[in-house]
């Protein structure tokens, strides 16, 4: 018997992570590496019927990229792709997601200078020196928006900055249960 490939084994068991010990390790929730094991991002490298799911160093590293790539807003089926086939091309997936970027940007800051423009020129704030959902909406069709353009206005401000489009329709003073569904159909994009 060979003990040394018996350490190994041993050594090699004991430094495998189960799902909730390397989703924690990563900071990511357990359900998110089933998902990755469902779609054929990450699989683990044990995982018989009625035991653990178990990860080596090799997923490990694995995961550590994809997180790497998710930090960058890569999509998980290009990730896929330049991890499972060493032909992708790596700078054309990074040269899209920068374009991307780019455009946000662009919308972003248009979308700040609207707001801007309207604050500034409009003399119809209310006396809390706050605009209402009705005033904004009227300022809005006003400048030519359609129910379409304000739809997808609010989406790309949820996309972008979730945090912040809940906080300017707290501005508007709409009540927390119609900002709850603004924001479901703006995040249905």
């Amino acid at each position: 018997m060979d003990t040394k490939n018996n350490n190994d084994n041993k050594s090699s068991t004991k430094s495998a992570l189960t799902v909730g010990r390397l989703a924690k390790k990563f900071g990511l929730s357990r359900s998110t590496l089933l998902y990755y094991d469902t779609i054929g991002l990450l699989s683990p490298s044990s995982h018989m019927k009625g035991e653990y799911r178990t990860y080596t160093g090799k997923e490990e590293q694995r995961l550590e990229q994809i997180c790497h790539f998710r930090k960058a807003g890569i999509p998980l089926k290009d990730i896929k792709n330049i991890l499972d086939r060493p032909d992708t091309q790596l700078s054309a997936v990074l040269e899209n997601r920068l374009k991307e970027l780019n455009d946000e940007i662009a919308s972003l800051h248009e979308q700040r200078q609207f707001i801007s423009s309207i604050l500034k020129n409009s003399p119809n704030v209310n006396v809390s020196g706050q605009l209402s959902k009705e005033l904004w909406t009227e300022l809005l069709r006003s400048s030519g928006f359609s129910d379409e353009d304000m739809h997808d206005w609010h989406k790309a401000f949820e996309k972008s900055h979730p945090d912040r489009h809940q906080q300017f329709l707290e501005y508007l003073q709409i009540p927390d249960n119609e900002i709850a569904l603004i924001r479901k159909w703006s995040a249905k994009a």
